[in-house]
């Protein structure tokens, strides 16, 4: 099948990569300067380890090829992929009226996630146009980070269709990833939406909930972790997202409870838990600032931190909202000088940072805790769990180690003539 997926994001390369793995011919079509720049060049526009070697494989087997926004017109496709930022719904506009004009094209697949309802517009505007093809909600359920796997692995597919209609031409696209048992959840187009955007809040929720018991149990002298443990064990509750930690980041989880808090504030006076839920994660973000502060009880001028991870999660070298953004502008506000290893992310980091301050990118962990007076683990990368502690104290000036994941044991950290503090740890 010809298959043309469009949008500029990690959920696009996944698609486009995916399809052309079973078999399809695809064209994968980007708007963006930087991302023709990257293209060009034989880069691709999002790298993940297995994702890098499949998009590889499928470039050089010709089956995925890849086109400009206005440039080049891509082949007259049977299926067609709407993965665009959800800020280019003027694109998907005017990619809808393009596959309008094709009588060949059978469904359009929506994967962008925006506002509940956008969907139907888009329907709408296909048949407005004359098309017969029919319109369906995918939302995107990608992990970052571990991307290529939970698209083609998936835990849950959610499928928004009116009357059947597409269902059928999605179902064989997705056969390949639906094998084991049906993970396919058919629901109107507007009930796709929300629940992929409920699915996000839930998570976002569960995350700032435990942040707030790990600042509680501090004061109660309870030790967090015993705490999660407990929890996850009850079959109601389950371990997945009972971690706290110095906040959570990513453009998609936070674009996604924005959506949610502004259709609660449209249809409602009250801001909703939705709204606190975000300005808790705000303040979790500065968490490892406060305990830096009150460690030298104020008296932080001149001093150096090492920052280990810049990346919003593991397995990722984007930065966008992550937390250590907020954490560097609150060190550089007391004139802290900063210093930071991340294995993916420094270079967006130093683009970010470029017109904001100063900062010292590190290539080596090690490097980056010289002559420190603490060290902040950001992002828990599994190459920060097992450190040489000896070489770590010694090379510090001050012992101070403070664990924004909670990855570290409390006891042998101190053990090792360090002073150990965590998130509700004790």
């Amino acid at each position: 099948m010809q298959i043309t997926v469009y949008g500029d994001t990690l959920c696009a390369q996944v698609t486009a990569t995916a399809m052309a793995q079973t078999g399809h011919r695809v064209c994968w079509v980007v708007q963006e300067a930087r991302s023709r720049e990257k293209l060009e060049r034989g880069r691709p526009l999002f790298r993940e380890q297995e994702l890098d070697r499949v998009f590889a494989e499928q470039l050089e087997s010709g089956r995925l090829t890849y086109c400009f926004r206005g440039d080049v017109l891509p082949p007259v496709a049977e299926a067609v992929f709407l993965a665009v930022s959800p800020g280019d719904a003027d694109w998907s506009l005017d990619i809808i009226q393009e596959v309008a004009g094709h009588s060949d094209c059978s469904v359009v697949i929506n994967q962008t996630v925006g506002p509940v309802g956008a969907a139907e517009r888009l329907r709408v505007q296909l048949h407005d146009a004359g098309s017969c093809a029919g319109l369906v909600a995918l939302p995107d359920l990608i992990q970052e980070g571990n991307a290529f796997q939970t698209f083609t692995r998936p835990e849950s597919i959610l499928l928004g269709c009116e009357q059947g209609e597409g269902e059928a031409e999605v179902r064989e696209l997705l056969r390949p990833f639906n094998r084991r048992k049906d993970v396919i959840q058919v629901m109107t187009l507007r009930e796709a939406e929300f629940a992929k955007l409920a699915i996000s809040g839930i998570l976002a929720t569960r995350i700032s909930f435990m942040n707030d018991m790990a600042n509680l149990s501090e004061s109660l002298g309870v030790d967090i972790d015993a705490v999660r443990i407990a929890m996850g064990a009850d079959s109601r509750i389950g371990e997945a997202y009972l971690y706290p930690g110095c906040g959570f980041g990513g453009a998609g989880l936070d674009q996604n409870v924005l959506a949610l808090v502004d259709a609660l504030k449209a249809r409602s006076a009250e801001p909703g838990l939705l709204a606190q839920v975000l300005q808790n994660n705000e303040r979790q973000k500065e968490v490892l600032f406060r305990k830096f502060w009150q460690y030298f009880e104020g008296d932080v001028a001149g001093k150096r931190v090492a920052i280990w991870g810049a990346a919003f999660k593991p397995g990722t070298r984007r930065v966008d909202n992550a937390p250590v953004l907020k954490l560097i502008e609150a060190l550089w506000a007391q004139g802290v000088e900063v210093a930071v290893h991340d294995p993916k992310a420094l270079p967006e980091l130093l683009a970010w940072a470029a017109d904001r301050g100063e900062l010292q990118l590190c290539d080596d962990p090690y490097e980056a805790v010289a002559g420190a007076d603490a060290l902040m683990l950001v992002t828990e990368w599994k190459l920060y769990w097992a450190p040489d502690w000896r070489r770590l104290r010694a090379a510090m000036r001050q012992p101070l180690i403070l664990d924004g994941r909670n990855i570290y044991d409390p006891d042998f950290v101190r053990g090792q003539g360090l002073v150990y503090r965590g998130i509700g740890r004790v």
